[in-house]
């Protein structure tokens, strides 16, 4: 993420925080890890819904094939969390209690959907999006948070990685990581609730023209790597074909095949502004 500049420089490192190098902050992945799971824990105790999204999201949800993230390189530079408007002040309250410093500017210029910390101490940076994720397209879970104690839905997951139209690889790795791990369904019981991704790819033609475009992209992507076995390959390739199936078998109505018919003449995205995510995770 980007919005760190009106945080102060980082103290004098001393033993047990992150260790400074000369390109910067340094925070072991471990620490990331540690840290996400202990605030998650913190929320969850004080009844506060605060889950996380992002590269963390993926590690927690697919720990059989986490290990893809080190062997292709895919590295954490902060932790991303999802939440709630309506408990803006019990998370920023939360969040004061564990020695974060919110830098309060991101709150009004976002007109309320995020919030933007970061650890005097550890240099560990947060993101807290509530209700949704805005970036090229829209990503609600508005009433959908308590799915699951630790993280967004696995439906969601794959929108907040789909969503991005100059799609980078390390959102590839995240989305070949969730198709491995779990099937195609139409619930959010230990799958990916396919319902609902087709249901908002068949209410606006824009997500639909965004997300089968990406996963393409896995499909491809995923076939070049020599990490991943002949078997995984092809698994990644069934998935993302009935994917797209699911999405193309939706029905759409009158105003999504108006808009297909303009295509890609007209922009079918938003532009980002300058405190929306970078990433996302």
């Amino acid at each position: 993420m980007d919005a760190r500049s009106s945080f102060p420089p980082p103290p004098p490192w001393s033993p047990g925080t992150a260790r400074p190098s000369t390109l910067g902050w340094v925070v072991e992945k471990a620490e990331f890890e540690a840290e996400a799971a202990r605030l998650v824990d913190a929320a969850n105790a004080d009844g506060v819904t605060l889950r996380l999204l992002g590269a963390l999201a993926f590690a927690t949800r697919c720990p059989n094939h986490a290990y893809l993230q080190d062997q292709l390189g895919r590295a954490y530079t902060d932790i991303d969390f999802g939440g709630y408007g309506r408990q803006v002040r019990q998370i920023q309250q939360l969040l004061a209690r564990e020695g974060y410093v919110e830098d309060s500017a991101v709150y009004v210029e976002s007109q309320g959907t995020r919030l933007v910390l970061e650890h005097p101490l550890t240099k560990l940076h947060l993101d807290v999006f509530l209700d949704q994720l805005d970036f090229c397209h829209t990503v609600s879970w508005k009433e959908r948070l308590e799915l699951d104690q630790r993280t967004i839905p696995l439906a969601e997951m794959l929108l907040q990685k789909m969503q991005i139209v100059e799609i980078n690889e390390k959102d590839l790795i995240d989305t070949i990581m969730l198709l491995l791990e779990y099937p195609l369904g139409d619930g959010d019981d230990g799958e990916i609730n396919m319902a609902l991704v087709a249901a908002t790819c068949a209410k606006d033609w824009g997500w639909w023209r965004t997300l089968t475009m990406n996963l393409d992209k896995v499909r491809q992507m995923a076939a070049t790597y020599p990490q991943l076995t002949d078997e995984q390959k092809a698994r990644v390739s069934d998935q993302v074909s009935a994917a797209l199936d699911r999405i193309e078998a939706a029905p759409k109505g009158m105003a999504w095949r108006l808009r297909s018919r303009v295509g890609d003449r007209k922009k079918w995205y938003q532009d980002v502004g300058e405190i929306a995510p970078s990433e996302a995770g």
